[in-house]
């Protein structure tokens, strides 16, 4: 076993940890080279407990050959107690958006320098979108996202302006344009979008906070375009994100 790994008494479960210990906010997608190296096993070693991974669902081989976490480790993630509650304490006032205005609706927390979408609700009448519960998209091209990194950690927001990718014609990719923009996420309560992540698909969408003040989540809506209901979008989320502060501890 002493070629295996640089600790030879390292028991299986311990080096299936080590391996997911490896992924964190700033190495979301790791080749196979860097998740031997970073867990300290052998590269054979670390090829057949990976396999054992993603076969079980808590990693996912990309197109890309690198590896991710998987949804398992998310749904299993999400039986924590701070994200179930928050989920629990948000349900009804994400329905109670949806029935007035039948338009696509996210509760998102930010997962190092992404978003994750905690919970959606959408029909038939809704603006498609390419969020999905579970799913991992770029902070800087959804409502929802530049909420969150407004009032993200300083070394977040300057990794993220520092990596901007253009995913439609209408992304904002100068990093002093979308500096500004969350400047005013601080000023006016609230972020926009306009397709700059899907073409034809407008959000808006507010800060959740904690009764402490701090910001935990976002709430966020998905609409053809903002137009005259910008005002009364945002004043309906503000509500929903106000009440789910007053029920979530």
């Amino acid at each position: 076993m002493a070629g295996n790994t640089r600790n030879p008494g390292q028991s299986v479960s311990s080096r299936l940890l080590a391996i997911l210990a490896v992924f964190d906010e700033t190495r979301p997608s790791l080749a196979l080279s860097d998740i031997a190296n970073g867990s300290g096993l052998a590269l054979a070693t670390a090829h057949r407990l990976v396999a054992e991974l993603v076969e079980w669902g808590a990693l996912v081989r990309t197109d890309s050959g690198e590896y991710v976490i998987g949804r398992r480790l998310w749904k299993l993630g999400m039986l924590a107690p701070d994200q179930s509650d928050l989920r629990e304490v948000a349900s009804p006032f994400l329905h109670d958006i949806y029935g007035a205005t039948l338009a696509t609706v996210h509760l998102a927390i930010r997962d190092g320098d992404q978003v994750l979408y905690l919970d959606r609700l959408a029909g038939h009448a809704s603006v498609p979108a390419v969020s999905r519960i579970g799913a991992r998209l770029p902070l800087h091209a959804t409502g929802v996202g530049k909420v969150l990194l407004a009032f993200a950690p300083a070394d977040v927001r300057e990794r993220v302006l520092g990596s901007l990718t253009r995913l439609t014609p209408y992304t904002v990719v100068h990093a002093g344009t979308l500096a500004s923009e969350l400047r005013r996420v601080h000023r006016d309560g609230y972020a926009k979008t306009v397709e700059e992540m899907t073409l034809g698909a407008c959000s808006v969408a507010v800060p959740i906070r904690r009764r402490d003040d701090e910001v935990v989540a976002a709430l966020g809506i998905v609409v053809p375009n903002l137009g005259r209901d910008r005002a009364s979008l945002v004043a309906a989320l503000q509500v929903a994100a106000n009440g789910i502060r007053r029920n979530f501890h």
